[in-house]
């Protein structure tokens, strides 16, 4: 399966957990067509783990729990396709998955073709109780080829929490996203070190495999399965707004895989128009989908640039610490010396206004997780 941008979507986990049902995604499906996430480009519809009864069938089949999913998977699928939806799936490349209902291991081919016949068309693949014995890359290989042996045209999202460096291996296995984090908590600790753990690879992010910093949990304030666990502990403050923002813009303008993890039901306006944002989800999807570069760095201070296809620059200035904090972007280091006779305009991304022409450098002061993102287009002096 070919993907030219990265996916966006929804995941059931970081709101419910295992307490999924047909009766929520049906409900949220609505939402995301009422409103306007289908038409901003969010279009999966992702069951995360807990879908199953706790044992396979006699046959050994994967078994929809009849309590959770009394119409079966395949009528929710058509539900969610009649919608101008995808339906996604979870599945374990381990014995059990992580809420210790039955994994795909040895079960690889059957599992890829319940999938298919359901008309699934998302498989996020995870990582639990997987055997020592044996060979993650030959296990993420079989269900590469069991998906592409069942006859349908299944996004392959491989979820390996980043073990094994599967940003060398994961896109020649035939997979279309990889998981390069650990999981992720609503809390900006936890978002920022994700952050920072991308920026010596960026380059490994491009179609048709793309990389997956986790489910985003913008506009959770601390409630959900991934919320506030010790509120004694200060990576366990609630996110405010600027949190969101700021991993908001990081998650797209680093191109990662975009799935909202928060009840969208509920979702407040100011989020809403957030992850909405036109201008932030055009960088998002631009169609050459060019992975970004660090053009400066000093601990948690950063400035990146990605190159968009109607020969502009995506320019993201971030700060991750406690304080606030100049982040100097000297345009030599991203290939524009000042003797090139050409400079920088400006067009601020979240305020929508011009922030004028620049030559040599922009210096900002950034507040505490804080960000500034920038569409620069260039100028001859």
């Amino acid at each position: 399966m070919y993907v030219q941008t990265p996916p966006m979507g929804w995941n059931s986990w970081n709101t419910f957990g295992p307490q999924i049902s047909d009766a929520i995604v049906r409900e949220t499906a609505a939402a995301m067509v009422a409103q306007g996430y289908r038409d901003a480009g969010y279009t999966y519809m992702i069951l995360d783990d807990g879908w199953t009864l706790p044992q396979r069938s006699a046959e050994g089949l994967l078994v929809p729990d009849p309590q959770k999913f009394p119409h079966g998977i395949r009528a929710l699928a058509d539900h969610v396709h009649s919608l101008g939806l995808k339906l996604g799936i979870y599945a374990c490349a381990g014995t059990r998955t992580c809420g210790r209902f039955p994994g795909s291991f040895d079960y690889e081919y059957s599992d890829a073709r319940q999938f298919a016949a359901w008309h699934i068309d998302y498989l996020k693949y995870d990582f639990c109780y997987f055997p020592k014995s044996a060979n993650c890359r030959q296990r993420y290989q079989t269900m590469s080829m069991a998906l592409r042996a069942s006859g349908r045209d299944i996004f392959f999202a491989a979820c390996n929490w980043g073990l094994e460096f599967p940003e060398k291996w994961m896109r020649s296995l035939g997979a279309n996203s990889y998981r390069s984090t650990y999981d992720i908590l609503d809390n900006f600790p936890s978002a920022a070190g994700i952050a920072l753990g991308q920026l010596e690879q960026f380059a490994a992010s491009g179609a048709p495999c793309f990389n997956d910093m986790d489910m985003l949990t913008v506009g959770m304030f601390g409630k959900g399965h991934v919320g506030l666990e010790d509120p004694n502990n200060k990576a366990d403050e609630a996110c405010k707004a600027q949190d969101y923002v700021t991993q908001f813009v990081l998650w797209a303008c680093m191109g990662s895989a975009l799935i909202l993890g928060a009840d969208i039901r509920s979702l407040s306006d100011e989020m809403r128009l957030l992850v909405q944002n036109p201008d932030l989800l055009a960088i998002h999807q631009d169609t050459e989908c060019r992975a970004p570069y660090v053009v400066c760095r000093e601990d948690q201070q950063f400035c990146f640039l990605k190159h968009l296809s109607d020969r502009t620059v995506a320019l993201i200035y971030a700060n991750l610490g406690e304080e606030t904090a100049e982040v100097d972007c000297i345009f030599a280091d991203m290939g524009l010396p000042v003797t090139a006779g050409v400079s920088l305009r400006l067009y601020d991304v979240m305020a929508k206004r011009e922030e004028g022409v620049f030559r040599q450098h922009y210096p900002l002061e950034i507040p505490p997780h804080g960000c500034r993102v920038f569409k620069a287009s260039f100028v001859r002096d």
